[in-house]
């Protein structure tokens, strides 16, 4: 039976065919070159796909990473792709990284407030929102098992040398937006870091063979 591809957002759409052409180098290439094996091999004997991505507050490179990756597969077409995130402690998704999903036509929901808001993160009109808050990476909202673990920062690789349910440990890290934060350069350095994150994993789901 033919599979229907979800239409993501418009402004979505747009945003991954406009997106900075990213030169992704060889040892790049090579870094991610893990995830699009444990990708490929799940599609391949049509087993679910479970991705937690893990940074040390669960914050931002996470959240990014999280929720690119599950537009990605819809862009794609790639079935029972199911994107989490947490970090080794939880703390909130920062402002700024929900403000540059919504530049990027993601529609978003706070649905709780309080210290650590909780978020609905839409990409397409029929599909499942993300919800978006800071975790654990072991919180009981995330997989227990069957999973692989993304490290999106160095600081989480070394914190955390074993994850257990983890069928696969995978360090995929990027420069942390937070440095410019309260900065004149804020803005513009998460919007920067979220186009590398999604041009990245544009290129991932990219080798995928159907």
């Amino acid at each position: 039976m033919k599979t229907v591809k979800a239409e993501l957002f418009e402004k979505i759409e747009s945003k991954i065919q406009s997106l900075p052409p990213y030169s992704i180098s060889e040892e790049r290439k090579n870094i991610l070159q893990p995830l699009v094996d444990y990708i490929q091999f799940k599609h391949s004997n049509q087993q679910e796909i479970r991705l937690n991505f893990i940074c040390t507050h669960n914050s931002r490179r996470s959240h990014l990473s999280q929720v690119w990756t599950q537009a990605m597969a819809s862009y794609f077409n790639i079935k029972n792709v199911f994107c989490y995130s947490g970090g080794t402690e939880a703390t909130a998704m920062f402002p700024m990284a929900a403000q540059t999903l919504e530049k990027s036509g993601f529609q978003i929901k706070t649905i709780a407030e309080g210290s650590n808001p909780i978020y609905s993160i839409k990409y397409s009109t029929n599909s499942h929102p993300i919800i978006g808050f800071s975790k654990t990476y072991d919180d009981k909202f995330n997989p227990q098992s069957d999973f692989a673990a993304i490290l999106t920062c160095s600081s989480a690789d070394v914190g955390c040398p074993f994850i257990a349910g983890a069928e696969k440990r995978i360090p995929i890290t990027f420069e942390d937006p937070k440095a410019f934060d309260n900065t004149p350069q804020q803005a513009e350095k998460y919007e920067e870091r979220s186009n590398q994150i999604a041009s990245e994993l544009f290129y991932v789901f990219s080798q995928i063979q159907k």
